[in-house]
């Protein structure tokens, strides 16, 4: 693949749902097609492939994104094997910041699940397209129009059925594919690997004429040519519907829809072949932009080898003691001993090797370019989210969001030794991990941790034991609490002191509002003009406020939802300076605070509970029990979603209370939604 034939016949995607709607098992089964593996790894077994780390084994869960390249069809597939478990929804989060395509793997019996949604939303916010494969067309309770229903309902794109299923629950054999009109049936006893087109039963042929017809006619709607020849009545053929789908999903106007059974080995060899034919090469996305930090202009760079580099550390990850570095290359190229340029952290770093990843297998390369994902070794100070580009033509693309921590626990060292282990496994897991906070409590000499949930806490500390063998002790999860005020206050604050043989003096006065939940932080100056701060004054005063507001006067957490008026002061010449100003300012705020009636926030969750319907009641009042807020209640069929908003406090526990109240047979998601007062 030479130049721009090979970076049109490159496919960057990535695979992700809700847990278990059966993602891991299909991109095994992609592994396995591809010629990748040559054995099935099954996820029950715990020895999927992607799911390479022990944590993930024993559990039957994706908790790291794994990277492959596969071929299909003369093309190279960079596939990302995501999670699904809402504590590593960051992990989804990276990856569709860099990845050009998105397979969205869906539960014909689940439908469409919360994490399926969030991922769908997260991919949207990215532009990213998709292709969506409903998985488990061969279980009880499957219902293929109804989760194509669901997705036309939740989501803003439109969903276009293009197989149907050739029976279903038990009697699910294949697919009928729309375009080419025929049956396509796979053989069980090569494990899939063998399937054959056949004609169409008579029994479904009237169905599958009308889906064409429905297909055609909602193509039409969005091309030109396919409208003229509809309208005419001529033949459409293959080529020019394939071509329509896949201008119409790369500008997100559809979304291709497939289905299958991939622990069945069915319809994964067409998921290929869509994966081929309707998401974008590197070619098709937009130049990716950036700002020069030199210049401080927007720049754009092509996907093109020629161009200037630019590429994202889109993730970080330990392996034996070593620092490997995924990047995302848009344009331009790498080679190993080449000197590259951090452009967030204004420094050189030198590339020791560069590695073609599959899982945690490596290859080693001499070169990347533009189009693709590599991981690198070599680069010591980059972190999550920085911009590798080249010196003499810097960018700074856009960094990836990150979410705040509402969850922590103390960890302790047994020994002196062990304290040292600890300190450097938790500098190297945030280095990886930048939902993960650590915070060294002088008081109680405790180390404390914070992060998305306690699935993700359980982790971490599992891995400080196993991979790190730090030997510690480990307290009960504690609730990551917010501060906000309940009335308006004035408030002064006054600094006037000799310091180094100097006056230094500073008065500042302040004005508390509360805002209503959610509404942040506001810093605002309102001084008349008779006030004589200078610029150097004022800024000094703000960041004494932001200081004050670090830790507020009921627990020592930070304070929100909350307005801070700089109304005045006095300055007296040659005395006042910026530092009693901020020392003042912090004291007026925090003496504010103290008088403005102070009230602890909680963190608040989304709770997304799907149970099998004759369970409704006993989760209904479970979450009321808890102090939980019903928001919605969605009967599916045989299975009820129900979305509530509960205290995280309330929901320690709660996998184990919901397993034994439904037999297990019921799952939830949870998501921070905001900080409230809670009685």
């Amino acid at each position: 693949m030479a130049g721009k034939a090979r970076l049109s016949r490159i496919r960057n995607i990535g695979i992700a749902a809700h847990i278990d709607a059966g993602k891991t098992t299909v991109t095994e089964r992609i592994l396995f097609y591809t010629g990748k593996s040559y054995k099935m790894g099954e996820v029950h077994d715990g020895e999927a492939v992607m799911d390479w780390m022990p944590q993930e084994q024993e559990r039957g869960i994706t908790i790291t994104s794994a990277v492959t390249t596969c071929l299909w069809a003369n093309h190279e597939i960079h596939l990302i094997d995501t999670p699904g478990h809402v504590d590593f929804t960051i992990e989804v989060e990276r990856c569709l910041r860099v990845l050009d395509g998105a397979v969205v793997v869906f539960c014909a019996v689940g439908g469409v699940e919360p994490q399926s949604e969030t991922v769908w939303r997260q991919a949207d916010r990215y532009g990213v397209p998709k292709v969506a494969f409903i998985n488990k067309m061969d279980r009880i309770g499957a219902d293929y129009w109804g989760t194509i229903q669901q997705m036309a309902k939740r989501f803003d794109s439109v969903p276009l059925p293009i197989q149907i299923p050739l029976g279903s629950q038990d009697s699910f054999k294949g697919i009928i594919d729309l375009i080419r009109m025929q049956a396509l049936t796979w053989d069980e006893s090569t494990k899939g690997l063998s399937y054959q087109y056949e004609d169409i039963p008579e029994h479904i042929l009237p169905e599958a004429i009308e889906h064409r017809e429905k297909m055609i006619s909602l193509l039409s709607d969005l091309d030109d040519e396919i409208a003229e020849k509809y309208l005419e009545g001529t033949q459409i053929g293959d080529k020019e519907i394939n071509l329509a789908i896949r201008k119409a999903a790369i500008s997100l106007k559809v979304v291709p829809v497939l289905c299958g059974a991939a622990l069945k080995n069915k319809g994964v060899q067409p998921l290929l072949d869509a994966v081929v034919h309707y998401l974008p090469s590197p070619e098709d996305i937009p130049p990716v932009k950036g700002i020069n930090p030199t210049t401080k202009q927007e720049e754009f760079r092509l996907s093109s080898e020629k161009e200037h580099l630019a590429a994202l550390a889109f993730k970080i990850m330990q392996d034996e003691g070593r620092k490997l570095t995924y990047l995302r290359l848009y344009s331009g190229r790498i080679s190993s001993g080449d000197e590259l340029y951090n452009a967030n952290r204004r420094k050189r770093e030198k590339i020791a090797r560069i590695l073609k990843m599959h899982a945690n297998k490596r290859e080693r390369i001499e070169s990347a370019q533009a189009g693709d994902i590599v991981a690198v070794m070599g680069l010591k100070d980059v972190m999550t989210g920085d911009t590798i580009c080249s010196e003499t033509n810097p960018i700074l693309l856009e960094p990836i969001d990150f979410y705040e921590p509402v969850i922590s626990m103390a960890v302790e060292a047994k020994t002196p030794a062990d304290q040292e282990k600890l300190i450097a496994a938790l500098s190297k897991l945030m280095d990886e991990d930048p939902t993960l906070r650590v915070k060294y409590d002088d008081e109680t000499t405790q180390t404390v941790i914070s992060g998305m949930g306690e699935l993700h806490l359980e982790i971490i500390t599992d891995r400080l034991l196993r991979e790190f063998n730090t030997r510690i002790n480990i307290g009960k999860p504690k609730v990551v609490h917010r501060e906000t005020i309940q009335k308006r206050v004035e408030s002064e604050g006054v600094f006037d002191r000799e310091l180094a043989e100097k006056r230094q003096f500073g008065n500042v006065r302040l004005l508390l509002e509360p805002l209503k939940r959610g509404g942040g932080v506001e810093i605002i100056r309102h001084l008349d003009e008779n006030t004589l701060f200078t610029e150097e004054m004022l800024s000094a005063i703000e960041e004494g406020i932001k200081e004050g507001l670090q830790s507020g006067a009921v627990a020592g957490y930070p304070v929100i939802d909350i307005r801070v008026i700089m109304t005045g002061g006095v300055v007296r010449e040659g005395d006042t300076t910026a530092v009693a100003c901020r020392i003042a300012a912090a004291t007026a705020l925090r003496d504010g605070v103290r008088k403005a009636d102070p009230v602890l926030l909680d963190p608040v969750m989304r709770v997304d509970v799907i149970t099998p319907a004759e369970y409704t009641g006993e989760v209904i009042g479970d979450i009321n029990a808890r102090k939980g807020e019903i928001q919605e209640i969605s009967p599916k069929g045989s299975i009820s979603e129900i979305k509530a908003k509960v205290p995280l406090k309330a929901m320690f526990g709660y996998s184990t209370d919901l397993r034994s109240a439904t037999q297990g047979r019921a799952v939830f998601t949870m998501q921070f939604l905001s900080y409230d007062k809670v009685g």
